[in-house]
Order: C-alpha cells, then sequence, then structure tokens
C-alpha cells in the first residue's frame, strides 16, 4: 500500500585492572635475583594495558571500515546474516566515515533492498522487499504478494530470483518469501522502532513506479498512526494488491483508511489497523515492502502506504504522486512476527 498511503552499539569491554603476577622467585639458581618486592605495582603501571588495548582495538574497528558499531555486531551476532534468538538480524552497516549522510546509508544498504514482481489471475503488481538473511529470506507487505501465483525478485545487480512465500500475516500486513538458490546476498540491519523520535532524519529505499533502487529522504513526521488497510487484495473490490496501476488492465491503486476517511478507493470488508510510523520521505506506489531506514543505516519501518489526495484522483487512471505523507509499520511490529511468518502460522 505504498501503494497508495501505498502504506543498535558500545559495548562495554570490562577489562580485569587486576596486574599480571611477578612469577616464581629464582631459588636455587646461580646468580639468582632476589625475590620481587611484596607490594604490588603502581597504579600509573595497572592503567597502561587496558588504555592500549582500548585503543589497539578502535584502531583495528576503524581500519575494518564499519567502525566500532560493525565490531560490535560480529560480536554479539555472529556476521552479517546472523539471527538473533529475538528475531533480530544483523547485516550491512554505515561505515563510520559515511554515518548521518544520505549517500552513507544508501550505498550501505541499497544492495538489501529488491524489487518483487507479483503475478496473479488480476495482472501484474510491483513493490519492494528487504533481504533479511544471506539465503534469500525477504520481508515485503502482504499486500504486494497477495494472491500471486508467481514472484519475480529482482536484486539491486540485475540478477533475478523466482520466490516462494513463507508465510504471511494479513493481520499486520507483512509476508516473508524466500528465493530459490540464493546465497550470499547482501543484507540488511533491522534497528529500534521504540527509539525513533517525530524529527529524526530517515531515508526510504524501494521501486517507485518500477524504478528499482529509488532513494528519497526525509524525517519521521509523527509517530503511533492508525491506518487501517486491506487485508488482501479480495477484500479491496478488485483492485489488486501491489501497485494497483502496474497491474495489466488496472487503474487503481491499493486502498487504505486514515483519520477516518478512505483514500486511494474502497478498503472492502476485510481490513485491519496498525500503528505506523508517519514520514515525509517520498513514497510512491512500488515502495509498498521497501525500507525506512536511519542515518546509522538501520531498518527502522516497513513502507506500507502513501497517501493520495483523493480516492477520485487515483480511480482516474492515472496516480496521485507523493504529498508528503507516508507510512511505514514499525520495524519492532516485524521483529516480533518473524517467528511466525517463518513457521507460515499466519498463511
Amino acid at each position: 500500500m505504498t501503494e497508495n498511503l501505498r502504506p543498535s552499539g558500545a559495548y562495554t569491554t570490562d577489562q580485569d585492572p587486576t596486574p599480571y603476577g611477578y612469577g616464581t622467585a629464582y631459588d636455587g639458581a646461580p646468580g639468582g635475583y632476589p625475590p620481587p618486592p611484596p607490594y604490588a605495582p603502581t597504579n600509573r603501571h595497572r592503567a597502561k594495558r587496558p588504555v592500549a588495548l582500548l585503543a589497539a582495538v578502535a584502531i583495528a574497528a576503524g581500519v575494518i571500515g564499519g567502525g566500532t558499531a560493525t565490531l560490535v555486531g560480529q560480536l554479539n551476532g555472529g556476521g552479517p546474516g546472523a539471527t538473533g534468538s529475538g528475531g533480530a538480524v544483523n547485516g550491512t552497516t554505515v561505515s563510520q566515515s559515511s554515518k548521518g549522510t544520505v549517500s552513507g546509508v544508501a550505498e550501505a544498504v541499497s544492495p538489501a533492498i529488491v524489487e518483487i514482481g507479483a503475478a496473479s489471475s488480476a495482472g501484474n503488481s510491483t513493490g519492494s522487499g528487504v533481504v533479511i538473511t544471506e539465503d534469500g529470506e525477504i520481508v515485503t507487505n502482504n499486500h504486494v504478494i497477495s494472491g500471486a501465483q508467481q514472484i519475480q525478485v529482482t536484486l539491486s545487480t540485475g540478477k533475478t530470483y523466482t520466490a516462494d512465500v513463507v508465510g504471511t500475516d494479513p493481520d499486520k500486513d507483512l509476508a516473508l518469501i524466500k528465493l530459490r538458490g540464493a546465497s550470499g546476498l547482501k543484507t540488511a540491519t533491522l534497528g529500534d522502532s521504540s527509539q525513533v523520535k517525530v524529527g529524526d532524519q530517515v531515508v526510504a529505499i524501494g521501486s517507485p513506479e518500477g524504478l528499482t533502487g529509488t532513494v528519497t529522504s526525509g524525517i519521521v513526521s509523527a509517530l503511533d498512526r492508525d491506518v487501517t488497510v486491506a487485508k488482501d487484495d479480495s477484500g479491496s473490490s478488485g483492485q489488486g494488491q501491489g501497485q494497483g496501476q502496474d497491474r495489466q488492465g488496472g487503474g487503481q491503486q491499493w486502498p487504505f483508511e486514515f483519520g477516518g476517511q478512505q483514500f486511494n478507493g474502497d478498503t472492502g470488508e476485510e481490513t485491519t489497523t496498525y500503528k505506523a510510523l508517519q514520514t515525509d520521505a517520498s513514497l510512491n506506489p512500488g515502495n509498498s515492502g521497501g525500507a525506512l531506514i536511519n542515518m546509522d543505516g538501520e531498518i527502522i519501518g516497513i513502507n506500507s502506504a502513501m497517501y493520495a489526495p483523493s480516492s477520485s484522483a487515483a480511480g482516474s487512471g492515472s496516480a496521485a504522486g507523493s504529498v508528503g505523507l507516508g507510512f511505514a509499520i514499525p520495524v519492532d511490529t516485524l521483529k516480533a512476527d518473524l517467528d511466525t511468518l517463518r513457521a507460515g502460522d499466519g498463511s
């Protein structure tokens, strides 16, 4: 539906400041030295070892290119693409020299954002997705792949794969798909949406209008917006999933409700409501399922909907563009739902 509403670390190193012992006395050795004095080394000597060690760690991490945050991720997560018990996913991070820049975020995260083409009996639609494991698990919106008979995924490199649906959760508008025969893929890092604040800078990456790898930027303009969307294409008066105007014979886009009003068409009877992050980063049809990213290169939301001026405009055959009101499913919602999606329990 971003298709029309088209909806961390520093780590502490506990160095033991206790100095190394002085070993054994040279008893009985010819010309042996007397035993050391019974007092401990001075504080000045005690302090040097851990300081020097920390400095060496910091320098090494900087040389690697990912900064200390990358080192921490490797120690805690086991490397890119590893998945922890809490559903967190470690992946590409922004290099220290590029942190805080849109270009740095785009360079780091774009390889983990894909274009999804879904074909169904109603036609073809285009959406986006986020790679979370090296072997091809991809998160997207349920409405992007709902009803699809075939799913084709295009990586940022241009390579294409066929994908299968692993699990869906229409109530959260989330889905998990898996590429066939994929390995060694670049993965994204899932952040912490509970730490997001109004005014935080963000970057959105997706495939609006089929333009793969498009990058836009803005801020988080509001939190906890109630967005109501159709659960699947059958609940949206036949308008189809994902990017409706890209569908053969289709001229309308994914519908949703916000503030008591319906946009982009009738949502139908089967709907679900979720709390969304609101952003003024430009989102357009095809951005659905793509990533909303903080300036550390962490995914904080899955883009899911965009506001369009009027349902009549959406039904006129030409899609309304972004007006600075886009919505994303908080990444904490996704992380809490990953086990369910992987089990296929929501399908």
